[in-house]
């Protein structure tokens, strides 16, 4: 028999199943710090940092804007 989730149990779930990649797709970014093994401008760090925040800002607008919340005259 096949169950369906409801909205908020199918959101909970892939949310955080989602979020918990995030965080391990940046903890691997994080491990390119390592002077040792990769060479690096302070130009190119604030490129990749600003794409991420370009995105992190673009989804938080996501989740914040509704139909009552649109722009109107």
């Amino acid at each position: 028999m096949e169950t369906f989730d409801s909205k908020r149990d199918r959101f909970k779930r892939l949310a955080s199943k989602r979020t918990n990649q995030v965080i391990k797709s940046l903890e691997i970014l994080g491990h390119c710090s390592n002077k040792h093994s990769y060479e690096y401008t302070q130009d190119e760090i604030k490129q990749i940092f600003m794409a991420i925040e370009k995105k992190l800002n673009d989804i938080k607008i996501n989740f914040k804007m509704t139909s009552e919340e649109a722009f109107h005259f």
